[in-house]
């Protein structure tokens, strides 16, 4: 039996499974995302979903979805579902749905009276095409089918509505057509493996609604446009394919494709190949340079997100190369940022205070999992150049002050990953000064630096490394523990602030930490009893005022909600590591019980993933972006470091 499985009793409710997305990326930045009843039901929902640079850097819905209908003996039952006004679904496809399951690709099958069908789909690695296998279980009796593609052509940030200027041409080729809508669109081919025919009947399908962006507080609704359909016979035991790609192919080998983009997939088995799955989706190569998206289905690849993310999504896998691709375009951002060039390489945000200190983190990790030898051959150089850039005081917003610690400005942009704006731009949490984890992270970069080159000839290098990590332990504490037992989030001009945050916890989870054994006690403490939920660390325990746990309604609101309550699983993935560290065995049992809350989020929200965040209160709903790298990466090595110790 399927791990990822859902009958039809909640297939057939619309209420259980409309919430429940599904998403297929090719790994060069385009991909396919529904629900799993493919009734679209957000903006950035499409079958083909593609960049197109000769227009933006954003994402682009060339396919919206595909209607599949079969006929026998002259009635029609229509597979598709659409969402409209007043509530109303159709064609209630979702009807004839009596299983769903995504062991190795989302498959569902239909029953229509005797007629038993399977769809699989499959998104074609480095390749913009998505392709969809139809085969035909069981039929009593001769049966058709018709394929009627929904086209939008348009940025996954806007709506298509029904216009005189859209292009109605479309040419013939092998099994197929090719048409474009609009100027400066690429052309998209719709070709089928078996004979068909393409019955041209243009018209639009208006006022086709999306309720997630409703709920989000914006416009929800546009009109799609149909070119006609195609239609076929399919016996009993056949398999027919389609494909939709920005380029034509050879229809006899769809077979063939179809057949290997299956078999290539991870099987998703159990909770962790189901999430080296979900890494895998991350992961986008372009022109000879590799990067790790931020989530799906809105981030780019900022840079905080990936070098946190890096080390979980390929090195728990033993996927190095994977690592060393990312690194090698991460480097060119890196040593240009240094030098204060132009960054020519697609990774957003190299400016903030404390990213050099996560790629530092995110080496140590390379080194802690293949050795220090391994790592010094191939980041040594890199490692000493970030740490004496820092340490020359060369970085904009990140100064080391004569106590040793760090100080960065942060009141008039949020420098953070707590970076959420309101009104004219300023951070709704302006954390500035002394910044508790940026701090943390200073510490560790220190003492991780000296012990890698500390049987080199760099003396000099290693005796300033250790200076200032003595001079920056000893007065870390002084700084920001408190007398409840707990760290200051960031401290500024005889200002500490007492909010109760999660940030603290990296002073407890990293490798070397500034804290005494007691004080490492006492703050994970803290976090178990005012931060920790089952489904990640709170921003802000209830107890801090502005607490804000509930991110819903429109954008401004939930700006003031994203950092003040709501859970972070990536949080959570450095709280258990913490716990491990501070506790050892005796907490094992305790870590096992809450990757169960983990576990429990693959078969909600978007299948197979976790999403960015989750409201902070009871039930813990999933909210954001619906595939987020930091949290799918945390609770990997969380996974992994749990097998560790289970194995000693």
């Amino acid at each position: 039996m399927s791990y990822l499985r859902f009958d039809k009793t909640l297939m057939t409710n619309l209420e259980e499974s409309l919430p429940k997305e599904i998403l297929r990326s090719n790994r060069s930045g385009a991909y396919s995302c529904s629900t799993i009843v493919d009734c679209n039901t957000r903006k950035y929902h499409g079958l083909l979903v593609v960049p197109v640079p000769e227009l933006d850097d954003e994402n682009h819905v060339l396919l919206s979805s595909l209607d599949a209908t079969v006929i026998q003996h002259g009635a029609e039952f229509n597979l598709g579902l659409h969402k409209y006004g007043g509530g109303n679904f159709s064609p209630r496809g979702h009807k004839y749905i009596r299983e769903f399951h995504s062991q190795q690709v989302p498959t569902t099958i239909y029953r229509v009276g005797d007629v038993i069908l399977r769809r699989e789909m499959m998104f074609q690695h480095f390749e913009n095409r998505i392709i969809i296998r139809y085969t035909l279980v069981d039929s009593h009796c001769p049966t058709t089918m018709r394929l009627q593609p929904f086209l939008a052509f348009r940025s996954v940030r806007e709506y298509t509505y029904e216009n005189d200027h859209v292009n109605r041409d479309f040419q013939e080729i092998e099994n197929g057509i090719k048409t474009c809508m609009y100027p400066g669109y690429p052309e998209l081919y719709m070709q089928i493996n078996k004979e068909n025919e393409f019955v041209y009947r243009p018209d639009w399908y208006r006022g086709i609604e999306y309720p997630k962006e409703q709920e989000r507080g914006y416009a929800g609704n546009e009109d799609l446009y149909v070119p006609g359909y195609f239609v076929f016979t399919i016996d009993k035991g056949e398999s027919v394919v389609f494909s939709a790609g920005l380029n034509e192919i050879d229809t006899s080998t769809l077979a063939e494709l179809a057949d290997y983009e299956r078999n290539v997939r991870t099987p998703r088995d159990n909770f962790y190949n189901t999430l080296v799955n979900s890494a895998h989706q991350f992961f986008v190569h372009r022109e000879h340079e590799d990067y790790v998206l931020a989530g799906y289905p809105w981030f780019k690849c900022r840079a905080r997100d990936m070098f946190i993310s890096l080390p979980g999504l390929t090195l728990t896998n033993n996927e190095v190369k994977k690592f060393d691709d990312v690194m090698e375009t991460a480097e060119k951002a890196i040593r240009q940022f240094m030098a204060g060039e132009p960054i020519e390489v697609s990774v957003t945000e190299m400016e903030h205070p404390d990213v050099l200190l996560w790629a530092i983190w995110c080496l140590q990790q390379y080194a802690n999992t293949l050795g220090t030898d391994v790592c010094m051959n191939k980041y040594g150089a890199l490692i000493h150049d970030i740490m004496q850039w820092l340490l020359d005081g060369k970085h904009p917003n990140l100064e080391q002050r004569p106590n040793g610690l760090v100080y960065s400005e942060g009141r008039e942009k949020a420098i953070t990953w707590m970076n959420s704006t309101g009104q004219g731009g300023k951070p709704i949490v302006p954390r500035t000064g002394y910044i508790v984890e940026f701090n943390a992270l200073w510490y560790n970069a220190l003492m991780f630096t000296a012990k890698l080159f500390a049987n080199t000839d760099e003396s000099a290098f290693v005796q300033s490394l250790e200076m200032n990590a003595r001079l920056c332990s000893d007065n870390f504490a002084a700084m920001f523990y408190n007398e409840y037992g707990y760290l200051c989030d960031y401290c500024v001009d005889g200002y500490r602030s007492y909010d109760v945050r999660p940030n603290m916890i990296f002073a407890v989870a990293l490798d070397y930490s500034p804290l005494d054994k007691k004080q490492s006690k006492s703050v994970l403490d803290y976090c178990t009893k005012e931060l920790s939920t089952p489904k990640g660390l709170r921003s802000l325990s209830p107890k801090s005022r502005g607490y804000n746990p509930m991110y819903v309604g429109p954008q401004a609101q939930r700006d003031y909600a994203y950092h003040q309550g709501t859970a972070w699983p990536w949080l959570a993935g450095f709280y258990m590591e913490a716990c491990l560290k501070v506790y050892r065995l005796s907490r094992l049992s305790y870590v096992d019980r809450l990757l169960v809350g983990y576990e429990e989020e693959l078969f909600y929200h978007c299948i197979g993933t976790i999403p960015e965040l989750f409201d902070g209160n009871p039930p813990f709903h999933g909210r954001g972006a619906i595939s987020f790298a930091m949290n799918v990466s945390g609770i990997m090595r969380v996974v992994k470091l749990l097998d560790n110790y289970n194995n000693l």
